[in-house]
């Protein structure tokens, strides 16, 4: 029996799989080494995974996870799984490469995340050749649900959408400025707090303002991100990614307005994950 988990920094998706089947899929809070230590990774195992598990009869883990393409944050997440997991082996990887096989499995390709953060690769069938760095949701991360929410806020805050528009916000959070910048500068994992912003934006990606919101963040993951790889006419160009699904119809929109033709775009790697697995 193995364990697969596909991690980003607002939830981690698991699923046991064994004889060419899923068996049961479990969700827990995100993992991400960069925000977490060893301690607290491992009271998220304890806490939410295990009840739900016989940890005994788990041969091998596979991570995939936001924040795991250093060797030294690889190691956190390793020793936390082989706290909870002393007798499993677990591999570690990022998410961007779970990413990668579950949309290409074995084909050659460029393959992107759009979720909490945004990513993106060229993949040779094999293994990933290049990556431009996405440098997070203060440098980077173009077009991923934390920058859209900070977009939002930001607007919001300048005043840069109509009165109604902004009143709207507040109303459904129930949020003041203040407290939107307690969240941000103040307490932990601000990119999770912006990302929550985004069902607002998919309730409202009609108005004009919103759509061009949304229009200007993916127009940016194109030209900052994907031209800097060999895209040829035919080569597959995928997306995972709550992002990426909720806002399917301006993504590919704003991808033909590039030159690009989107192959595939999918809201979870979980099962092309389990068919790379256990093939």
């Amino acid at each position: 029996m193995i364990l697969i988990a596909d991690s980003g920094s607002t939830k981690t998706h698991w699923c046991l799989a064994e004889n060419g089947k899923a068996l049961k899929e479990i969700f827990t809070d995100g993992i991400n080494p960069f925000y977490e230590n060893e301690t607290e990774i491992a009271r998220i195992l304890k806490t939410q995974l295990t009840p739900d598990i016989i940890s005994g009869n788990i041969n091998s883990i596979f991570f995939y996870g936001a924040g795991c393409s250093f060797p030294d944050k690889k190691g956190t997440v390793r020793k936390a799984l082989e706290v909870v997991f002393p007798q499993t082996i677990s591999i570690i990887e990022s998410d961007l490469l779970g990413a990668t096989r579950s949309l290409l499995q074995h084909r050659p390709g460029i393959a992107c995340i759009l979720g909490t953060g945004s990513n993106s690769c060229f993949y040779n069938g094999n293994e990933m050749v290049s990556n431009v760095s996405p440098l997070g949701f203060v440098l980077g991360d173009e077009g991923s649900g934390a920058v859209l929410g900070r977009q939002l806020v930001a607007d919001c805050l300048k005043s840069q959408l109509p009165a109604s528009l902004i009143q709207k916000f507040y109303q459904h959070f129930n949020i003041t400025p203040q407290q939107i910048m307690e969240n941000v500068y103040k307490k932990p994992f601000p990119n999770r707090f912006l990302a929550s912003l985004v069902p607002f934006l998919a309730e409202n990606k009609h108005d004009p303002d919103i759509y061009r919101l949304i229009s200007n963040s993916f127009r940016l993951f194109f030209e900052r991100n994907i031209r800097q790889y060999p895209i040829t006419g035919d080569m597959p160009v995928c997306f995972v990614g709550s992002v990426a699904h909720h806002f399917e119809d301006i993504l590919r929109e704003t991808a033909a307005q590039q030159g690009i033709n989107i192959s595939k775009i999918v809201q979870s790697p979980m099962s092309g994950l389990i068919e790379y697995h256990l093939n």
